[in-house]
């Protein structure tokens, strides 16, 4: 291995164009939050310059004046909002841009920020209200447990049901992460980076993985815990797509109305949790959400306050 004093010297004798884009890439864990900055960044340097966002173009652009480049930001967000963005997308792409010259600026090559550019405000959260369990009880009926895939899709809705498992949460895992004794499961929860939670399981989770794992066959404790079965990617880590699917096909075979995802059915547990009784605190384990107040919004949606206001409110006139 090089010592530090060979690798300072080829740090600084690098040219002054050296691809800041893939050195703020580097920088970043998730591989799905690189993925991101890199299309998001790059849909950026096309929208102003019609190019992707090579060195020279980098460099061109850090060194502008701090209100050209502001106003270069503000017209890629307008275009943006133009096109019929959705906040979140609105403000992903600006957080990308920001975080790009915020690197530049650590290293030298920038001599402003974009604290002056404003995301715009996210509208309220979005429906949680989920399906019923009636409904969920017809989604796990479809799987075919004579048949490889079922095993696995029905070991896939079982977790993402009683554990209110986000899709990310479910493909990360690994052979390894499964304690069939314990009954429990090794998650990387959402914004933990590399640090695993235990999550605990029930009787039934843990025979359905554990089925799906004995008709597998043999694998290694490094191996992905749900792998493609189709005949194109065969073997391979499960994606977060792949799971989107299992459950929206599963969704029509229940004859389900309502577009299911695995987001859906994690607000159908929460909803349900909350529905029979759970304190939501304890749900709040069982959900992982950091901000007890995003948990209240599922229980004001069960509830309907502005339904029962209103309604008292009519009763008035």
């Amino acid at each position: 291995m090089q010592s530090l004093q060979c690798v300072t010297s080829e740090i600084v004798a690098r040219p002054v164009d050296e691809d800041v884009l893939s050195m703020l890439l580097a920088d970043k864990r998730s591989e799905a939050t690189r993925a991101a900055y890199n299309y998001d960044i790059n849909r950026f340097f096309c929208a102003v310059s019609g190019r992707s966002a090579d060195p020279g173009l980098m460099r061109e652009f850090f060194r502008l004046e701090r209100g050209q480049a502001i106003s270069l930001v503000l017209r890629f967000k307008a275009d943006l909002i133009r096109r019929g963005l959705s906040e979140a997308t609105v403000n992903r792409n600006l957080a990308a841009i920001k975080s790009l010259v915020s690197f530049a600026r650590r290293l030298d090559r920038c001599g402003w920020d974009l604290a002056d550019v404003q995301g715009e405000k996210v509208q309220g959260y979005r429906d949680t209200s989920g399906v019923d369990e009636i409904a969920i009880k017809a989604l796990l009926k479809t799987p075919n447990l004579a048949k490889l895939k079922g095993k696995r899709d029905y070991a896939i809705l079982r977790l993402l049901w009683e554990n209110a498992l986000r899709r990310s949460e479910v493909v990360k895992c690994n052979i390894g992460d499964f304690d069939s004794e314990g009954r429990s499961l090794a998650i990387l929860g959402k914004g933990r980076g590399l640090s695993k939670e235990t999550i605990s399981l029930s009787e039934k989770t843990t025979a359905a993985i554990n089925d799906w794992l004995q008709a597998r066959g043999e694998a290694e404790p490094g191996d992905p815990l749900f792998i493609a079965l189709d005949n194109a990617s065969r073997g391979r880590r499960m994606t977060g797509a792949g799971v989107a699917h299992i459950i929206t096909e599963a969704g029509k075979a229940a004859g389900i109305t309502k577009t299911l995802s695995p987001h859906r059915i994690r607000h159908s547990s929460i909803t349900a949790a909350l529905e029979h009784g759970a304190d939501v605190r304890a749900v709040q384990k069982l959900s992982r959400h950091k901000n007890l107040s995003t948990l209240l919004l599922y229980d004001d949606s069960r509830k309907n306050y502005q339904k029962e206001v209103t309604n008292l409110l009519s009763a008035l006139a």
